[in-house]
């Protein structure tokens, strides 16, 4: 479902704290939706997302977060923390002059959307997390005694290590590298995130931009202390997500103390966006009209 023209994305900076960034727009609604992607990806990802939401008469933007802008890339790895990656969201939309906002966020960009929906209720009308259950809900699948969260996760290690490892291995070429993980992952199928690839392998080859994205693994142990969430969510997991396993999934529900729905996407993947965006969109759309 692409954009329509009336409604198609147009590529904005905005200044919040000291920091820019980059970030695509569409709409002029009184009703703000953000956009929220994740690793290893770019706002690039909710392209064809944008123009149909703004349609709905919503505003609606997608920024490229902390370490993918160019303008908002500090170097210091306590830079990335919890305050700061919750605060940039909410900054954001002060920045359009928004009091309220829903948020919608894939993996990483899921796992903001569940901070800002628990740290500032008063400042969310809805989140809908795509692929990420509730991050201390994941913390709980990993120590289960299947092992399977804690496999599925094992890759962390890695992208947690000292600064220079990950990146030595994840810009290097074949087996392993940061290209190879769209393939390894599931998310090259078609032409179009051939494509996609392209452009994510060229925004995380600018320099710092490798590091700031994998310093967010690098602060993910202050993920395991968020609080439930009261405001109405929306989760929808692919049962085919290589990454997130349906333990996690299942148990999100405990650290909801607000309306709550779980949609099961049979047979998809991580990459919903990509792999099922109308029924992600309809879905998307069913839940800012019951808020």
């Amino acid at each position: 479902m692409a954009a329509s023209a009336s409604q198609s994305p147009k590529l904005e900076e905005i200044a919040v704290g000291g920091l820019v960034f980059r970030a695509r727009t569409a709409g002029d609604g009184d009703r703000l939706v953000i956009l929220l992607h994740g690793f290893p990806q770019t706002s690039y990802m909710w392209r064809h997302v944008l123009g149909p939401l703004a349609d709905a008469g919503h505003r609606v933007i997608a920024p490229d977060q902390r370490g993918y802008s160019p303008g908002a890339r500090p170097e210091p790895v306590a830079a990335y923390g919890l305050d700061a990656l919750t605060g940039d969201v909410v900054g954001l939309a002060e920045a359009l002059g928004h009091d309220r906002f829903d948020v919608v966020g894939h993996d990483w960009g899921g796992a903001i959307a569940w901070g800002v929906a628990a740290r500032y209720p008063d400042r969310v009308r809805s989140m809908t997390a795509v692929a990420t259950p509730h991050p201390t809900a994941l913390v709980e699948a990993v120590g289960l005694p299947s092992g399977d969260q804690a496999r599925r996760s094992s890759y962390m290690g890695l992208f947690a290590a000292e600064p220079g490892t990950a990146e030595s291995v994840l810009l290097g070429e074949g087996e392993g590298s940061l290209r190879s993980l769209y393939e390894k992952w599931g998310l090259v199928g078609d032409d179009d995130a051939a494509g996609d690839v392209d452009e994510y392998v060229r925004v995380l080859s600018e320099p710092g931009a490798l590091t700031a994205a994998l310093n967010w693994y690098r602060r993910g142990f202050e993920w395991a202390a968020i609080e439930a969430v009261t405001v109405p969510v929306l989760y929808i997991w692919g049962s085919e997500d290589v990454a997130l396993g349906r333990e996690a999934a299942e148990l999100t529900e405990k650290y909801v103390e607000g309306p709550y729905r779980f949609v099961e996407f049979e047979g998809v993947s991580h990459w919903t966006v990509e792999h099922a965006r109308d029924r992600l969109l309809a879905e998307i759309q069913n839940h800012l009209a019951s808020t």
